[in-house]
């Protein structure tokens, strides 16, 4: 199932179950998963795909970063089982060591850039022209709408949902329905939380949290120290406080800003 056309290296790994169309390029240091399927024109190299995944044309996977620290090292990207990459998606490999890496049943669409040492969770969905900078942090479930950037280093945490043609350069809040330049919390993601079975109490939690620290008008650690002595700190409520306070560049949105920026 390869076709005549492609260019594939003598090394690469390549199971019978894949498929592999006209004019793809799959360079040095490439191992496929098990039904794999890649359209014409893609190019992969220095990287592992993994069971079941879709990468259609004209996707690069695996390039070298775009980071002049970068001296040839050996180091690469790595997607996760059925995940979908979509045409002109982009995703460097890493610099320094280690790797890039994308998650299981991710959706990366038309013309997204994941950039160096980024590291994406699971069931992520970043719409058409989203760009990530070097070394960001992506949560489980998170939606990121289209021609949305985020500046290097920032994370985005886990089920939440980001509108489209946003910009970030501090964190943005787990469970958040977020938007903006900067971008900035408006309440919790209630339809995305509810259909990733969140119960009506977890939810009302989470609310009330948000409520708290978006509308109390006390400083922001101030705020946090209400959540946690008001509101039962089920599991989410423990993620909630301990990513703000674990954050280095500060909460994004000007209400919930932390920290000066430090770039």
């Amino acid at each position: 199932m390869i076709h005549n056309t492609a260019i594939i290296d003598k090394k690469a790994i390549i199971p019978d179950s894949c498929q592999i169309g006209p004019n793809t390029i799959i360079g040095e240091d490439v191992i496929l998963g098990e039904n794999v399927k890649i359209l014409g024109n893609a190019y992969l190299e220095h990287c592992e795909i993994g069971d079941n995944c879709f990468i259609a044309p004209f996707a690069s996977i695996g390039t070298p970063p775009q980071d002049y620290g970068y001296k040839g090292e050996s180091t690469k990207t790595i997607v996760g089982k059925d995940s979908i990459i979509r045409e002109y998606a982009t995703i460097n490999r890493a610099s320094g060591e280690g790797a890039t890496r994308i998650g299981e049943g991710c959706m990366i669409m038309t013309s997204a850039h994941v950039a160096h040492n980024c590291q994406i969770g699971d069931h992520v969905i970043l719409a058409n022209l989203v760009t990530l900078a070097g070394h960001i942090h992506v949560g489980d479930y998170a939606f990121i709408g289209g021609m949305s950037v985020f500046h290097q280093f920032v994370r985005i945490g886990e089920q939440c949902i980001v509108s489209g043609a946003s910009a970030a350069r501090q964190d943005v809040l787990p469970y958040s329905k977020s938007a903006g330049h900067p971008v900035a919390p408006h309440g919790i993601n209630s339809v995305g939380l509810k259909r990733r079975g969140f119960t009506i109490e977890q939810r009302s939690r989470l609310k009330n949290a948000f409520k708290i620290l978006e509308h109390s008008g006390l400083p922001f650690t101030k705020a946090v120290d209400r959540v946690e002595a008001e509101i039962e700190n089920d599991e989410y409520i423990k993620n909630l406080i301990n990513f703000i306070r674990t954050s280095e560049r500060g909460i994004s949105g000007k209400i919930l800003s932390t920290n000066p920026l430090n770039d």
